[in-house]
């Protein structure tokens, strides 16, 4: 019998292997992680303590690309308006890998108690609020800041290029900005060197410290904007048969939509959501309006089932609106993609994840349907993201304070983990494909 193997089955195989003969330097690594946290402390208070918003990181540009400096690297700064990337050439030629984090901080006012709590106020969408990091990115950057240190004291080993990503907006820009990973790209970043493979990780509440988890395939939802004008013909309110009243065909388009995930997505492959988040109509209580408008997001984990939804909701919409006398026009802004894992690639990282975390603290998570921009460098070049434990042992998840809240905390003993993993998967891929 005759067994075909391929390319990928082959890398695999052979990948403990060439993972083994890295022993030395990632007990290297792993030694200066350690040493590095107090740097890694000081730095993530320091950012927490003074956020920016979106497209606005300047002080925390300004504090990466000195860093970057100071350890030799070649640094280019203004990437998608504030970010940073930092190019550290190893000691031997080889592919390139890089490493990304997020800079960005979140409209939110801070209730925490810490003595690096933020106070910083700002104006956002012309309303007075707080600025917090509220989903991690401080610890972000202070990891990949330590990652940076940590190889560039081991880069006459590396055989190859590490580049490191200092993404701004990853939560999105004011509206009619460009901004996050989607610009990034666009401004080159996967190139000048060419970028072969891209890592990130991100913090997590609910997550002990001193676990890592992961998920090939669709592990992050899309995201996209939809927003429905129905326009119909408005009355009094007193003599509703003379209008062609918008509103109730707005309650019935709305209702029709649960239907298409519900009825029409097939749930035990894929999860996904439709979810109006915004109605507006009329100004007075007894006059029928001619027009409303709603909007809503859209996430899926499958992009078949993201264009599947796309041409439910316009057929849904246009055909309720037609079925009352009314029209609907219907709008869909795609914002982000599938944050996708490279299947080959999770798999040949997966020796490297377990003997950073130790195997009994990496596990394969189901899909979430939040998003993350890290995808548009995943669809350019082959990626991992993965989740860093950012709770605190022993707690119940139930009870830590959720992402984009104001009491969003995070136990900082698992940052070290965050270096290390960071640094690790980079000189690890290096070998892989030297």
């Amino acid at each position: 019998m005759k067994i075909l193997y391929s390319a990928t089955a082959l890398l695999l195989a052979a990948a403990p292997a060439a993972l083994a003969q890295n022993t030395a330097l990632n007990v290297r690594i792993a030694t200066l992680a350690a040493q590095e946290e107090p740097k890694v402390l000081a730095w993530r208070r320091d950012l927490h303590e003074h956020p920016e918003l979106g497209n606005q990181e300047t002080r925390t540009a300004g504090i990466i690309a000195a860093h970057l400096r100071s350890l030799g690297l070649e640094v280019q700064t203004g990437v998608a308006r504030t970010g940073v990337v930092g190019v550290l050439r190893g000691g031997k030629p080889g592919p390139v890998v890089a490493l990304r984090a997020d800079m960005d901080a979140l409209p939110i006012t801070e209730t925490n108690s810490l003595p690096f709590a933020s106070k910083v106020k700002t104006t956002y969408l012309g309303q007075p609020v707080g600025v917090m990091h509220a989903c991690g990115h401080d610890t972000h950057v202070a990891m990949l800041m330590g990652a940076a240190e940590v190889l560039s004291q081991v880069k006459k080993d590396l055989p190859g290029t590490v580049k490191f990503i200092f993404q701004p907006a990853e939560e999105g820009s004011l509206p009619g900005e460009e901004g996050g990973a989607k610009l990034m790209v666009k401004e080159g970043v996967l190139t000048n060197p060419k970028v072969d493979a891209v890592f990130g990780v991100h913090v997590n509440a609910q997550t002990e410290v001193g676990m890592l988890r992961y998920r090939p395939g669709g592990e992050m939802a899309s995201s996209d904007r939809f927003t429905i004008k129905v326009h119909g013909k408005g009355a009094h309110g007193a003599y509703p048969w003379n209008s062609v009243d918008p509103v109730v065909t707005a309650a019935q388009i709305i209702m029709g939509l649960q239907t298409i995930v519900s009825r029409q997505v097939k749930l035990i492959d894929d999860a996904a959501v439709v979810t109006v988040g915004t109605i507006h109509a009329g100004v007075r209580y007894n006059v029928i309006p001619p027009d409303v408008e709603m909007s809503g997001t859209i996430r899926a984990l499958n992009p078949a089932v993201q264009k599947q939804i796309w041409a439910a909701i316009q057929r849904t919409a246009k055909g309720i609106a037609e079925s009352a006398g009314a029209t609907a026009e219907v709008s869909i802004e795609p914002y982000v993609p599938v944050t996708y894992n490279n299947e080959p690639l999770t798999a040949q990282m997966l020796p490297t994840l377990r003997a950073v975390a130790g195997a009994a603290n990496v596990s394969e998570q189901k899909a979430v349907t939040g998003a993350e921009d890290f995808s548009f460098y995943q669809e350019k070049v082959p990626g991992l993201f993965l989740f860093v434990g950012g709770m605190r042992k022993g707690q119940d998840p139930a009870t830590a304070a959720d992402h984009h809240t104001a009491g969003f905390m995070l136990d900082e003993s698992g940052l070290t983990l965050g270096v290390k993993t960071l640094a690790t998967l980079a000189a690890d891929y290096l070998v892989l494909k030297h």
